[in-house]
């Protein structure tokens, strides 16, 4: 079972300390979230029941890439994952580059978790077109893999079209893409064509469960089973290795933690500095889950 740090909301200036001491840790991957800007949103957030997303407009989103850089340059086991990374806000070659330099320089450390988002405000802006994101994301990662291994390459297609050139840096292994989100639309993509799958929300078993059945079913119909795809799966339950080895057999490849979002009384008082806490909170997830599978 693998140990993905979900963090989300944290300030900017703690994602290097965070890396280092999930490194000692043991922590497999950390995941950056990712949006462009805070505003009075038309879109509606499509996890809360009022519609309003769970974050205030200071809250930090700093640029995914930039953050997994300056995280690689201070580590050297750890790896790093956008969860997720709106693709289609941006065009192919922003994408392409940003995670192709970030690969290099991790030394192929990089994940791109990838989905089509939820906010259409960012696409407005960006000018992307939000109506077509899927299908546009679709296209794009046959495209971008295709840059990503180097040399001169061309594209003909509905949503992207460029004739020959090439991209450098390109990594030395393809990087791995691993769709999120729960839609039908969502698995079948992660079904079709990724190298993973990335829960968007953190599950109670019995959802858990029947989104694997769902997913295991677009799967057959590509002629893939669980076995071919890495599955992170945030899980609604009490943390232990005893939960974590029963989904791992299940076919789980790894969850998401962000074990500050649960602290005990005790660490509270003894760590008011929120870093403090923060790591205070990983090491007894490390101790009583990691060091245990």
């Amino acid at each position: 079972m693998e140990f993905w740090l979900g963090a989300a909301f944290v300030d900017t200036r703690e994602f290097v300390p965070l890396a280092r001491a999930a490194e000692r840790l043991g922590y497999d991957t950390i995941a950056v979230s990712d949006h462009i800007f805070y505003t009075d949103y038309d879109a509606p957030y499509p996890y809360t029941e009022t519609g309003a997303p769970p974050y205030e407009p200071d809250t930090h989103w700093p640029d995914a890439w930039v953050t997994i850089g300056a995280m690689a340059a201070a580590t050297e086991r750890v790896r790093f994952a956008t969860n997720v990374y709106i693709a289609p806000a941006r065009d192919l070659f922003t994408v392409a580059k940003a995670v192709s330099t970030a690969a290099v320089l991790s030394g192929g450390r990089a994940i791109l978790g990838v989905g089509v988002g939820w906010c259409k405000d960012e696409f407005l802006q960006t000018g992307q077109d939000f109506h077509t994101r899927g299908r546009r994301l679709d296209e794009m990662l046959p495209a971008l893999r295709a840059l990503w291994a180097g040399g001169t390459v061309e594209h003909h297609g509905t949503y992207y079209d460029h004739g020959p050139l090439s991209i450098s840096p390109v990594p030395d292994e393809p990087v791995p893409v691993y769709v999120g989100g729960d839609s039908d639309a969502a698995l079948r993509r992660a079904a079709r064509t990724g190298d993973g799958w990335i829960g968007n929300r953190v599950y109670s078993e019995e959802r858990l469960e029947a989104l694997l059945t769902r997913l295991e079913g677009y799967l057959a119909e590509e002629g893939r089973t669980l076995d071919d795809l890495k599955v992170i799966a945030p899980i609604g339950a009490m943390p232990s290795a005893e939960l974590y080895r029963r989904w791992a057999d299940r076919g789980v490849t790894g969850t998401m933690a962000a074990p500050w979002w649960l602290p005990t009384a005790e660490e509270r008082e003894r760590h008011p500095d929120p870093l403090a806490l923060k790591i205070a909170t990983m090491e007894r997830f490390a101790d009583e889950v990691i060091a245990k599978m």
